[in-house]
C-alpha cells in the first residue's frame, strides 16, 4: 500500500499500481483463507491461488522497474522479497501435496485390540 501510494500520478502508473495492489491484497486474503482450511486438499487449493497472486504481484513490481514507472533500484528488495515468498508458498504447497499422497503410517506394535475379545 506504501508503494501504491508513492507512484506518480500518472495513468500508467496507477494502473499497474492498482493491479499490484489487487493481486498483493489478494495474497494476503488468500492465505489467511489457506490456513483455515478445512482439509488438506483445500489448503493444497487455496494456496495455488496464493501462488499465482504472488506470482501477477512479482509481475507488476517487476513491469513498474521495466517500464520506468519506479527506478529498479528502489523496488529491488520489494521484488526480492515477493520472490522469496512465493518460492514459500510454492514449497509450502508442495510439501502439503507430497503429505497427501503418501502412505498412511502404520505401527504394528501399536494396534488396537478389539475389547470385545478381552475376558474380564
Amino acid at each position: 500500500m506504501k508503494l501504491f501510494r508513492s507512484l506518480p500520478r500518472t495513468a500508467e502508473a496507477q494502473v499497474v499500481g492498482k493491479q499490484l495492489l489487487r493481486s498483493a491484497t489478494s495474497v494476503a486474503a488468500n492465505y489467511r483463507a489457506a490456513c483455515r482450511a478445512r482439509s488438506k486438499q483445500e489448503f493444497i487449493s487455496k494456496v495455488g491461488i496464493v501462488i499465482e497472486e504472488a506470482d501477477e504481484s512479482v509481475f507488476w513490481i517487476e513491469l513498474m522497474a521495466d517500464t520506468g514507472i519506479l527506478p529498479a533500484n528502489r523496488l529491488e528488495a520489494l521484488v526480492q522479497e515477493a520472490r522469496e515468498l512465493l518460492a514459500i508458498f510454492a514449497a509450502s504447497q508442495l510439501t502439503a501435496k507430497r503429505r497427501v499422497n503418501a502412505p498412511p503410517i502404520v505401527n504394528q506394535k501399536s494396534a488396537i485390540v478389539n475389547s470385545s475379545r478381552l475376558s474380564l
